[in-house]
């Protein structure tokens, strides 16, 4: 979501969602149900998206009818659907399970955060909320936590290593420009009840190689023809992407001090949302790395005759005027 009101909820497209451990049982939907079958939606509308139009014949069918007028959903008891799936049993075996999320997201260019927060994902009025019933109450101690790792994260292309090789031993100072400091951040908790934010400025960032011209490119290109991740490569091998600096806080949605960080002058608001949230804001500033040619003997012998070349020029025409204005005065003197 951003300061311009859009909102992206579920994100699918572009993001693969990977569990970490075996699942131990096949899904059982329902797939040989009576043709004429037609399951009720126990007082939510049917969704859109919906097999049988009016019906939900799934469990995933209810529990999206539930999201669509902001209904808590829970585990799916007295639900003929989910009972059939074992949507219940399914989601205690999975309660000790972790995930791998990788993929890439497309977001206006403003002020916004994108996170990672559990339960199904809604809008009730004005306010983003999700149902945390399922997180909650979980019948397994402990149940999941937001301990996490930050393997990779950058806001546009990576600048190529053949760019680097290129330039040589002088490569330094154009990879260092580049960083990404969110990569290989590790947090751990044992509090479910827990949240996590990264404030991240985005600066924008270009690398213009040699005979780079400024003749368009890939910003002429409407951006719904563009893969994820496609943008920002010029055909003349020119990258505009960005770097970013990044603060972090956390805090328990319990509230208190925080004492066991070695703050206890510092207390924390009492509730929120459990999750991973980043907040990212675009600077107006932009960054050019230009590779320009190394100067030779010659071309610097070039400049040194022309800076005095030009010095020359400057005072003939001070003295010239200096001697013109001299003479008006005198004649009009002598008058």
């Amino acid at each position: 979501m951003d300061v311009s009101g859009e909102q992206q909820t579920g994100v699918m497209h572009g993001v693969s969602k990977v569990r970490l451990a075996p699942q131990s049982e096949e899904d059982d939907v329902a797939t040989h149900l009576d043709p004429e079958y037609c399951g009720q939606c126990y007082g939510a509308p049917s969704p859109p998206a919906a097999i049988k139009k009016g019906c939900c014949n799934t469990c995933e069918e209810v529990r999206e009818a539930y999201a669509t007028v902001s209904w808590a959903f829970g585990r799916g008891e007295n639900v003929e659907q989910c009972e059939r799936e074992h949507y219940g049993e399914r989601l205690d075996s999975q309660r000790r399970e972790g995930c791998r999320i990788e993929g890439g997201l497309r977001v206006n260019k403003v002020v916004g955060n994108f996170h990672i927060a559990p339960g199904r994902s809604f809008s009730n009025g004005n306010m983003h909320v999700h149902d945390l019933n399922n997180y909650f109450d979980s019948p397994i101690e402990g149940g999941h936590t937001f301990s996490h790792q930050v393997h990779h994260l950058r806001f546009g292309p990576q600048l190529p290593e053949e760019v680097t090789k290129n330039l040589g031993s002088k490569a330094l100072p154009w990879t260092n420009h580049l960083l990404n400091p969110l990569d290989e951040t590790h947090q751990e908790t044992d509090d479910p009840a827990f949240n996590y934010m990264y404030f991240v400025k985005v600066v924008s960032t270009s690398y213009l190689p040699l005979g780079w011209q400024s003749n368009g490119g890939q910003g002429e290109i409407p951006h719904e023809l563009v893969p994820i991740g496609g943008h920002g490569h010029g055909g003349d091998g020119s990258i505009e992407t960005h770097q970013y600096s990044v603060t972090s806080h956390k805090r328990s949605l319990s509230g208190g001090s925080d004492a066991g960080e070695g703050h206890k002058e510092r207390l924390h608001a009492r509730g929120g949302i459990p999750g991973v949230f980043f907040s990212y804001d675009i600077s107006p500033m932009k960054v050019i790395n230009r590779e320009e040619r190394t100067k030779t003997l010659a071309g610097f012998l070039t400049g040194v005759c022309a800076v005095i070349g030009g010095t020359l020029t400057v005072a003939a025409a001070i003295d010239r005027g200096v001697y013109e204005g001299a003479q008006r005065v005198k004649k009009l003197h002598q008058r």
